[in-house]
């Protein structure tokens, strides 16, 4: 994974725990339900979880209209 990270460009340590968390990050990002997640990540508490949405950080405009989803 240090040769990935290099070509990427990402100087900071990469793991395991670090394609876990963005795989959950881009869930939530994409809109998935926190319980799905929860699920995916076999977290037994969703709290556990919810650490995850403090990537999102998208304030009020990170909420869309049920009319504005498929354009």
């Amino acid at each position: 994974m240090p040769a990935a990270a290099a070509t990427a460009g990402v100087a900071q340590r990469v793991g395991c725990h670090t394609f876990r968390h963005s795989f959950a990050a881009h869930l939530l990002e994409s809109g998935a339900d926190i319980r799905t997640v929860q699920e995916l990540l076999g977290h037994k508490d969703v709290r556990t979880t919810m650490l995850y949405t403090h990537v999102l950080n998208r304030g009020g405009l990170g909420v869309r209209s049920p009319l504005d989803v498929g354009r």
